[in-house]
């Protein structure tokens, strides 16, 4: 399933990371989703804090490391997804957790 990487609140832009772990790893091919309200393509995406892929789509598979978010009208800047592109990572699922929660932890290479 689809899972936020913050708590989705009812009127915000949140960006959905498939497979649902965090950190993200490039080679896990991952899917980010854009999701709020308004038209999806009127989506815009920023990488590392610039505007960046200007084709309004509101899913795509990511193919470079970095600090991925995207803005939808009426709803704003979704918080961050870093996608690392490092060769061992200790991943944790990608959803909100709770004070004795029974977490699996990933130690992936």
């Amino acid at each position: 399933g689809w899972c936020p990487l913050s708590p989705a609140g009812t009127q915000s832009t949140q960006l959905l990371v498939e497979p649902p772990w965090t950190p993200a790893v490039l080679w896990d091919r991952v899917t980010l989703t854009c999701q709020g309200s308004g038209t999806a393509g009127a989506t815009i995406w920023y990488k590392d804090g610039q505007r960046w892929w200007l084709g309004g789509h509101e899913k795509f598979t990511v193919t470079e490391g970095g600090t991925y978010t995207c803005e939808r009208p009426g709803t704003g800047l979704s918080p961050p997804v870093n996608i690392l592109n490092d060769w061992l990572v200790l991943q944790v699922p990608a959803r909100a957790l709770l004070d004795g929660d029974t977490v699996t932890l990933r130690c992936r290479s």
